[in-house]
């Protein structure tokens, strides 16, 4: 059981990438973070979303799902969204994988999560959608 809980929903539109990571950051204040705990947070928060708009929604029109929970000293964070999926999940987290080359997208946005988190999940289905699961303990 959770300590405290947050859910937001918004539109699958660039400009709420920075919205969503600064009310998740807002969120996760109540545990006392550092400040590079924070900023570890946002840009997990930012590639995540920035995935569904760019990948999972093609930057058409859709709704990005973000509920968090905080249960003693951790957070954490499910960003999902309805989009089309990952067909490989396993190779799309490969670092410099991009299923988007033409946008000139680095392909580095899991392992930026991975880097930053203590514990990233995905799970995808093509054509259901992509749900991922940001763990982070503050104050390790």
């Amino acid at each position: 059981m959770y300590q405290n809980m947050m859910k937001l929903e918004f539109l699958s539109v660039s400009e709420n990438e920075s919205f969503a990571r600064v009310a998740v950051a807002a969120f996760a204040t109540q545990l006392d973070p550092t400040l590079e705990e924070i900023s570890d947070i946002k840009t997990a928060v930012s590639e995540a979303v920035t995935n569904a708009i760019i990948h999972g929604y093609s930057n058409n029109k859709g709704i990005v799902k973000i509920e968090a929970e905080i249960n003693k000293n951790q957070i954490k964070i499910v960003i999902s969204d309805k989009g089309k999926g990952i067909e490989n999940v396993e190779l799309a987290m490969q670092p410099l994988y991009t299923s988007r080359p033409d946008l000139e997208r680095s392909g580095m946005g899991f392992t930026v999560m991975e880097t930053f988190m203590d514990d990233v999940e995905v799970e995808s289905e093509s054509g259901s959608g992509t749900t991922v699961t940001l763990i982070k303990t503050i104050g390790q």
